[in-house]
Formats: C-alpha cells, structure tokens, sequence
C-alpha cells in the first residue's frame, strides 16, 4: 500500500460557482470520510492575473492585470480517484485554467 492513499485537492473557483463544484465533487466521491460524504472547506481569497494574447478568459481584459474575489475550496480524494476528480471540477468550472493542487496527503487517519 502506498505511504500516500489520499491527496487534498485545493480548487480556485468563483463564489458563484460553488454549487455546480460541490455537486461534481460529490458525484466523482471526493469529500467522502468514513460514514460523511460531501466534505470539503472553503473560504475567501482574491485571485490575480493577466490574461495573455490568445486567451479567451472568464474576467478580465486581456493585457491587462485582473483580480476578482475566488473562494478556496479544499477537499480529499484517494489518490487513485484524483484523475478522474480533477476532470469532473474541470467540466463545471468557468476558467479556461482552472488552477488546482493536488497535495498528497501522508499516512492519514482517512
């Protein structure tokens, strides 16, 4: 068995997105501890960029240095189930880059 049987997925998200996200994460069983489904934590942040030549981005104008209210959204997975969860955050989320961690998690308690 592997020293890292779960990672901690941080997700960087719109506010208004939050419920489309916790659904995808619910049906790809991430958030799911013991006898609890849908766990995760989340809380405000602010986001900056600069969308490049090219990019098509959900705010901002491109040239230009942006930044908008995000919300944090941390949550496990197994390891071997992280594909597949980023691909189901990857379906509702609204940014043409999507930033999202994968930190595995050792020897948890999970």
């Amino acid at each position: 068995m592997t020293d890292f049987p779960y990672c901690k997925l941080e997700i960087f998200i719109p506010e208004t997105h939050l419920p489309q996200l916790q659904e995808a994460l619910r049906q790809a069983d991430a958030g799911h501890i013991g006898r609890y489904d849908s766990c995760l934590s989340y809380g405000p942040v602010t986001g900056c960029w600069r969308p490049l030549p090219g990019t098509q981005p959900y705010a901002g104008t491109i040239g230009e240095i942006s930044s908008e209210p995000e919300l944090k959204v941390e949550v496990t997975c197994p390891t071997e189930r992280v594909d597949a969860v980023i691909a189901a955050v990857k379906a509702v989320h609204p940014y043409e880059e999507p930033v999202i961690c994968a930190i595995p998690l050792y020897r948890t308690g999970l």
